[in-house]
């Protein structure tokens, strides 16, 4: 078994009146499976009510399955005596970065966790150090995070999830409100982690330039998975994608329209430097 692992996972949300009378079941997660390895480096894509962001709460236990298990670790989610297990095991990174920093300087934030965790003091100021360096994010912990850029802010988020020493990180579409050089920071933080850490990456977004160095993509539409594979295989399907009102990178979709004009280029490709290096081949 994984590190994450479901066996078909089913959410609905009920709407109530304002008596308490069911109104109607919307199931935003239908019969989910997954399989996620220890160190993998996992990218859940899908539009707006795809189920994504839904499916990424289970893994943190903040939501339970209507039907179907998820196990972390080997640990049910549904089995109460592990929620501090689990949580510990897979941190959770919002979209918000706002909803995560409550501390007044930004060392202090980070080493929230640890100590509330019952981490010896000595050790706290470890892991804060070592994680607000893996996030390039050292030279800031004696500042105010109201200071910070969005993109700081959500590293110094990542780095409090960091400092509890999780298996797993689950980032829900963490640079939504990040304009693109915060992307690029987070994303690169991101990797970094899942390289040199060994960290398990489960990235929640709708941006793909974000999903080109993951090692499995899952697109959800409508609760459940509609298609998966490498990114390669993903964005060799340019027009599935369009289908589920996905973009593709700039790239990829050049290289692909280029194709039906009869260019010979491989499809799914996904970097600039690919694409050159095709071309020039073509020659």
């Amino acid at each position: 078994m994984g590190i994450i692992k479901t066996n078909k996972v089913t959410f609905e949300y009920i709407r109530r009146d304002e008596e308490g009378n069911v109104e109607g079941i919307t199931r935003a997660v239908d019969e989910v499976d997954l399989d996620i390895k220890q160190g993998d480096f996992v990218a859940i894509l899908g539009h707006n009510g795809s189920g994504k962001s839904t499916l990424a709460k289970h893994i943190n236990a903040i939501l339970y399955p209507t039907e179907g298990t998820v196990w972390v670790d080997g640990m049910d989610t549904q089995d109460e005596t592990h929620l501090w297990d689990i949580r510990q095991e897979a941190g959770m990174v919002f979209q918000n970065p706002d909803n995560q920093i409550i501390g007044q300087m930004v060392e202090e934030d980070v080493g929230f966790g640890p100590e509330n965790m019952g981490v010896p003091t000595k050790e706290i100021w470890e892991r804060v150090e070592e994680s607000l360096k893996a996030v390039g994010m050292y030279e800031f912990r004696k500042h105010s995070p109201n200071k910070l850029s969005g993109g700081q802010k959500q590293r110094v988020s990542i780095a409090g999830v960091i400092a509890m020493h999780p298996k797993c990180i689950i980032l829900d579409e963490p640079t939504a409100m990040l304009d693109p050089n915060g992307r690029k920071e987070v994303i690169r933080a991101v990797r970094a982690l899942n390289d040199v850490e060994g960290i398990t990456v489960v990235l929640i977004t709708h941006y793909m330039e974000e999903i080109i160095h993951a090692d499995h993509v899952f697109v959800m539409d409508q609760g459940h998975i509609a298609m998966e594979g490498t990114p390669r295989e993903i964005f060799s399907r340019v027009d599935e994608l369009k289908k589920l009102r996905l973009d593709v990178p700039q790239v990829t979709l050049l290289a692909h329209e280029l194709r039906e004009k009869g260019v010979n280029l491989p499809e799914g490709i996904l970097t600039i430097e690919e694409f050159v290096e095709a071309l020039n081949e073509c020659r």
